[in-house]
């Protein structure tokens, strides 16, 4: 390769699905340092196994981190992961926003009122009177576009019957 790195297509896959451990290196414990089945690189696993030790193997959870190379909260939320949804909550979300941070279901319905109140309201009086009354600024385009996706949502919830 061009920079003197082998590609692993075991580290490719996990960069792909977001559970690649960012330190593999921290991880000292015994079983992933003996084993060729324990990845240090696979976030899954290691977190897994960290949780597994403190509740099966009765090793205190300081102990468990500092050898997987997490902070307790770390640990915790792993807990709280895997007690919600098993193994599979511990895969890393995707990053990013989870929904809109403006625009939100009230100022939407607020919007939708008063278009419905005055249909002949423009993008750009929208925009002032969500200001006015959210003191959120907001493009008028913004708006536009967000009605067009709600319009659409509703549209796929409830398809017209052919009669």
């Amino acid at each position: 390769m061009a920079n003197g790195t082998v590609n692993d297509p075991k580290e490719e896959a996990l960069r792909a699905t977001r559970t690649l451990n960012p330190r593999p290196e921290a991880v000292v414990d015994a079983v992933f340092t003996a084993s060729e089945f324990c990845d240090p690189r696979d976030l899954v696993q290691v977190k897994y196994e960290m949780v597994r030790r403190v509740r099966v193997d009765k090793v205190p959870a300081a102990r468990a981190v500092r050898e997987f190379g997490f902070s307790r909260q770390v640990y915790y939320d792993a807990v709280a992961a895997l007690d919600a949804g098993g193994p599979a909550a511990l895969v890393p979300g995707k990053p990013g926003p989870k929904g809109p941070r403006k625009l939100t279901d009230p100022v939407m319905e607020y919007v939708e009122t008063r278009l419905a109140a005055d249909p002949a309201l423009r993008s750009r009086d929208l925009a002032d009177a969500v200001f006015t009354e959210y003191g959120v600024s907001v493009h008028p385009r913004s708006i536009e576009r967000a009605l067009a996706r709600r319009e659409t949502s509703r549209a796929q919830e409830s398809p017209k019957s052919r009669s």
